[in-house]
């Protein structure tokens, strides 16, 4: 399944990124839009877009206002919270009553010690539907110390998927950017691959390279990368979920399961 849900990711991949003649292009965006619903209010008119990657990959045309304070999480994207909770005995919910251990979602390079760090802590899934805007952004100010890239399976990572297999989040084709807060608290954003993702693209690193037929976990460390909150960090080349996983005593959720969030909603309160 890992092969076949690979293989069918980069076909459809190399579909969405060809540009069709205007025409075409124009009907096939046209098409896209009305059949999933898009509100295109904030970006611009789908026929300008020289490929379905292109639409599906849309910026903002405006910024959009930052909710919270300093010391707060914003969404990272436009979602839906499929579960949220407390991290207990090594493990989380990708959805109501399916957990997974949180030592297999963040791999092997992670140290037992930092892993442990999060017993108590943390965590909110937040699922990006083909229709949501694809883009992800930094949730708070933060250092970002590591990137880890996690070879696997893309399956599909809707609802129905989550209620269905178990610990499908550790199965599939995942990046895991481990960063820190300017209070020091820290926290793991965690981008999970899904069939039809032709990549997670991130803006500060081009050496992550996601659905590229890696067998082998990737790891690189940095200094001194900071981010502001809502920088920009990547994209997903078409919907996917993020996982946020904090310490103990690093944030309360402020929002509910299958609430619907946007990029720049508050959505943890933090402590200084």
């Amino acid at each position: 399944m890992r092969h076949l849900s690979s293989l069918a990711s980069r076909i459809f991949g190399v579909f969405a990124k060809t540009p069709f003649p205007s025409p075409l292009q124009s009907l096939i965006n046209r098409a896209y839009v009305k059949g999933l619903g898009l509100d295109m209010g904030e970006f611009r008119p789908a026929k300008t877009y020289k490929s379905l990657n292109k639409l599906f990959t849309r910026a903002l045309e405006h910024p959009r206002s930052l909710e919270g304070d300093i010391e707060d999480l914003i969404s990272p994207c436009d979602a839906k919270v499929s579960a949220f909770g407390v991290i207990e005995n090594n493990t989380a919910l990708q959805i109501k009553k399916m957990p997974y251990s949180i030592n297999s979602l963040l791999g092997d390079y992670i140290l037992l010690k930092s892993k442990k760090g999060l017993e108590g802590g943390g965590f909110v899934n937040l699922y990006l539907s083909p229709k949501d805007y694809h883009r992800y952004h930094a949730p708070c100010r933060m250092k970002i110390l590591e990137a880890h890239y996690i070879p696997g399976s893309l399956y599909p990572v809707n609802f129905t998927w989550l209620h269905k297999k178990a610990g499908l989040f550790c199965e599939n084709e995942r990046v895991v950017l481990v960063c820190e807060n300017p209070f020091k608290v820290r926290f793991y954003l965690v981008f999970i691959g899904a069939l039809n993702v032709g990549k997670m693209v991130f803006g500060f690193d081009e050496r992550i390279q996601t659905n590229a037929r890696q067998l082998k976990q990737q790891y690189y460390t940095y200094n001194n990368l900071w981010c502001e909150r809502g920088d920009e960090l990547g994209r997903f080349e078409m919907g996917s979920t993020i996982v946020i996983l904090w310490e103990k005593d690093g944030f309360t959720c402020k929002v509910e399961c299958e609430e619907c969030v946007r990029f720049g909603q508050l959505l943890a309160k933090g402590k200084k």
